[in-house]
């Protein structure tokens, strides 16, 4: 391995992921390398290839959870931050696109889009992460979500070819893409917003921020919602045997992970430095210097209790790395 750094000189050893996740939890990475844009990490994953070496791309440290033991292998840290407009549409029209970098912060989208009179991207205030992981999640918040902005997609496949993808190839669905399964590597986007007015836009951040403060446990450090909820349409009909209150999530057409979290007794668990919350108890919260093994034992319990009581099973919206 005495080439790795004739081929990527900036590469960097041993490198504690504790701080470059929202969880504030993770061991060190074997090598790490910043890709500033799409040749970096290019050729960051071609030196993976070429040198038989695990490879994971890290964007804003979101949703994911590392193992204290750490990634035995290449991290690409990708930090390509490229954000314009694309194409007009002729100046009077409706809808304007902007091209983004995978790496790009959701917050300064956010604010981008606010500055530039611009309405669509509202929902996403407050939301940690880039929009690389939110496209491929499909994130969302309050009816909203990464599928009603989508134009296309670029990215690197397997085969270290760039591909476009259109909306409808994309494959999306609740918390879900094509790109959870073919591990394309998401370069860029090209997003499609309205005009609006930056006022009215500004307003609908303030209240939504404000809720996510009323029920989110926003002290701690956390990735988010641990769970996706459950579709009501895939619930089988011995689940609403064993629980008939199932029936009032009917019209929204979800059953909220938290709602059945709250209902087995597990909020405000804890396991070492992590709790299940008890503000809002699909968060698991690092109360100080959890392991990813607590995280990890505290999710198992939690989908235990919902399959013995609710006969149902909880999906996690977070990947694991390094375990």
């Amino acid at each position: 391995m005495t080439n790795i750094k004739q081929k990527l000189p900036d590469i960097q050893e041993n490198v504690s992921l504790k701080n470059y996740t929202t969880f504030r939890i993770g061991g060190p990475a074997k090598y790490f390398f910043i890709a500033e844009n799409e040749k970096e990490i290019k050729k960051a994953v071609e030196t993976a290839k070429e040198l038989n070496l695990k490879y994971f791309i890290l964007g804003g440290g979101s949703n994911i959870l590392i193992s204290h033991k750490g990634f035995d292998g290449l991290v690409i840290k990708t930090q390509n931050s490229r954000l314009r407009f694309q194409k007009n549409f002729g100046g009077q029209a409706k809808l304007k696109t902007i091209y983004v970098d995978a790496g790009v912060k959701l917050g300064e989208l956010v604010k981008f889009s606010v500055d530039n009179n611009l309405t669509g991207m509202e929902w996403a205030a407050g939301i940690p992460g880039t929009l690389g992981g939110a496209i491929r999640g499909n994130a969302g918040a309050f009816g909203y979500s990464m599928a009603d902005i989508i134009q296309e997609v670029t990215t690197l496949n397997k085969d270290l070819r760039f591909t476009i993808y259109d909306l409808r190839n994309i494959k999306y669905g609740y918390r879900d893409s094509i790109f959870r399964s073919n591990k394309d590597i998401i370069l860029s986007a090209i997003l499609k917003l309205e005009k609006g007015d930056s006022k009215i836009s500004e307003k609908k951040i303030q209240e939504y921020l404000q809720k996510r403060k009323s029920i989110q446990p926003l002290k701690y450090p956390s990735v988010g919602s641990i769970f996706k909820n459950i579709l009501f349409s895939e619930v089988s009909p011995e689940a609403f045997k064993k629980c008939l209150k199932l029936e009032q999530f009917r019209q929204s057409g979800k059953i909220p992970a938290g709602w059945l979290i709250e209902n087995t007794g597990l909020s405000g668990k804890k396991i070492g430095g992590a709790q299940v919350s008890e503000k809002h108890s699909n968060f698991i919260i690092n109360i100080g210097n959890a392991r990813a093994e607590d995280v990890a034992i505290l999710i198992s319990l939690i989908k235990q209790k919902i399959r013995n009581k609710f006969d149902l099973q909880l999906m996690e919206e977070i990947e694991y790395i390094g375990f």
